[in-house]
């Protein structure tokens, strides 16, 4: 394993504390990002306040699950300016995040399932925030994620956040060695409880407001309704084929399946029943047993790696984790090529999915990511536990 020495963590070793430093703070309106302001200020240094709104409009399910950037989110932000006494500015992104929105629509057509979330963090938290340090002459970005920056042997790493459960550095994996250097994340040594109570003892309004759960966009909770809103033109029904190929019910759209879905598979069969591959060209949802499911690895694409590039064909052990809230598992990893590797998982892992992204863990430093474009076989499902 390689050794780490920690960039980012507690306000000492995150370079946070000493010489004032002027810092952007991205303030989503929650809980977190809000702590990071008030502990920054309280650790002297000049903090400005940023908001990004993203032009969607709230849904009437979003008032019971919470996400991020409506209009009520960026009140909330402008409340804690003002009772900390920093800046406060709003970044109009409404283009660009119609941009993602619509690649997240067009993923799922194609028979993908995107996770937006990261290429937010690239392009926007740390991109345009970057850029906006830059005009408002900031040394640092700093954001409410759980996770780490590490120094590995002269390169910086994402690395997991002390608190497991809220541990959000799989969807850091894409961000490059020059944003790494000037962002900082205040609470990857903290726990969500301890954020809450400094939200508490600094006496802010959003002290025990609920969690954001969900993506910016789909405040509904269903990436359906995001589907059916902006492409229900390129919604085409068709079979659902069982393992034999014989159709046992109709959809009404491919773009509606991810893998390992049961939701909306027909009932009344004799064993549950899973989505094994989307076909969006010939218009076919195909199920089976979860068995089906099981895959030995994957091959990612669009790698990038916090270290050095290993030889092509080089090999090494690693975990990897293959969606948000996936538990890491035990694995061999080699390099096809510098932009793509190969995963063989230790044990069969079930619902691989392209359009995800594969994240390679070095104990709890980040080694490489990439976007998973196909699954590996497994040679044998018959005999697996699951």
């Amino acid at each position: 394993m390689v050794e780490t020495t920690v960039v980012d963590g507690p306000m000492e070793a995150a370079g946070m504390s000493g010489a004032k430093q002027r810092i952007l703070v991205a303030m989503s309106g929650g809980v977190d990002s809000s702590v990071v302001a008030a502990r920054l200020l309280e650790a002297g240094h000049e903090v400005l306040g940023v908001f990004m709104r993203n032009g969607q409009k709230p849904g009437a399910a979003r008032a019971s699950r919470q996400g991020c950037c409506s209009v009520d989110d960026a009140q909330d932000a402008r409340r804690v300016a003002d009772r900390l006494g920093i800046p406060f500015y709003a970044l109009d992104l409404s283009e660009p995040f119609d941009q993602l929105i619509a690649e997240f629509t067009q993923a799922y057509l194609l028979g993908r399932t995107p996770n937006p979330c990261i290429e937010c963090n690239r392009r926007f938290k740390m991109g345009v925030l970057l850029r906006a340090a830059d005009d408002f002459g900031a040394t640092y970005v700093a954001t409410g994620h759980y996770a780490r920056i590490v120094d590995r042997h002269g390169r910086l790493s994402v690395a997991r956040g002390l608190d497991r459960a809220k541990d959000q550095s799989y969807v850091l994996f894409s961000l490059d060695q020059a944003a790494l250097s000037r962002t900082r994340f205040p609470l990857g040594e903290m726990t969500k409880q301890q954020v809450r109570n400094e939200a508490r003892r600094f006496r802010l309004p959003v002290a025990e407001k609920p969690e954001s759960m969900e993506i910016c966009f789909v405040p509904t909770g269903d990436y359906r309704d995001v589907l059916r809103e902006r492409a229900s033109g390129s919604l085409r029904p068709g079979p659902i084929l069982d393992p034999s190929g014989i159709e046992i019910g109709r959809h009404e759209g491919t773009a509606l399946f991810t893998i390992g879905q049961r939701r909306g598979l027909p009932s009344g069969q004799p064993h549950p029943l899973y989505v094994t591959r989307i076909e969006p060209e010939t218009g076919a949802v195909h199920v089976g047993p979860r068995t089906s499911l099981m895959a030995a690895g994957l091959e990612a694409s669009a790698a990038i790696w916090s270290g050095r590039v290993p030889e092509v064909s080089q090999q090494f052990s690693a975990t990897v984790q293959i969606r948000s809230h996936h538990r890491p598992v035990p694995a061999v990893v080699e390099v096809i090529e510098p932009t793509q590797f190969r995963v063989r998982f230790e044990d069969p892992q079930d619902a691989v999915t392209p359009g995800q992204a594969a994240v390679v863990y070095d104990g709890d430093s980040i080694v490489v990511g990439g976007w998973i474009h196909r699954s590996l076989p497994c040679p044998v499902t018959e005999g697996l536990t699951v």
